[in-house]
């Protein structure tokens, strides 16, 4: 099953996450289909950034957001 769900970057206590498409057995960190954008959560207010049109796309063809990207899609009119 094809997942979009947050991989995690950026330093220890600094967490950037970037928003990608990856089979559900894949490893968080490891490989992935293709990134749709991006979350910083660290920023004032927090910064989002997705390809609203691959994000449909990858919904359409049967992709399952998880939970928190799916708030996060909802946040960014991906989703309704």
């Amino acid at each position: 099953m094809v997942k979009i769900r947050l991989r995690r970057m950026g330093a220890k206590k600094a967490p950037f996450y970037r928003i990608v498409v990856a089979d559900s057995r894949a490893p968080r960190d490891g490989a992935f289909v293709e990134e749709i954008g991006y979350y910083n959560p660290l920023t004032n207010p927090a910064e989002l950034k997705v390809d609203s049109e691959r994000a449909s796309y990858w919904i359409k063809c049967g992709a399952q957001p998880t939970d928190t990207v799916r708030g996060l899609l909802k946040k960014s009119g991906v989703l309704k």
